[in-house]
């Protein structure tokens, strides 16, 4: 991506989000986001694309093994879910008392 101008995302740390394509999609279950990758553009959500890793026994991990942990995926797989609907939704920024808010295009709520 541009190192120019730092992207814009709809989509933070904490929110509930809904996967709209790809392999884990499920438009009615709601899920939350556990980190955003701004410079790739990838989200990664907890329970969707679910990977195993081989790890070799190390100081930390003496075991080693197979472990399953969540990978990023593209930030535009997944859509923003309003609790009010129950369904996903855009979000619109507006300034409100001088601070930056996101509201539901669908119900007209402030996204905390």
């Amino acid at each position: 991506m541009s190192t120019r101008f730092k992207p814009k995302y709809n989509i933070k740390k904490g929110d509930t989000v809904v996967v709209i394509t790809g392999e884990d999609k499920d438009v009615k279950k709601p899920r939350k986001v556990l980190e955003v990758i701004l410079d790739k553009a990838k989200v990664l959500v907890e329970g969707v694309n679910i990977i195993t890793k081989h790890t070799k026994p190390s100081a930390q991990n003496t075991k080693g093994g197979i472990i399953k942990k969540e990978a990023p995926i593209a930030i535009s797989n997944v859509m923003l879910w309003d609790a009010k609907t129950s369904e996903a939704t855009k979000a619109k920024r507006t300034r409100e008392n001088g601070k930056l808010v996101r509201i539901s295009k669908k119900s007209g709520e402030v996204i905390k």
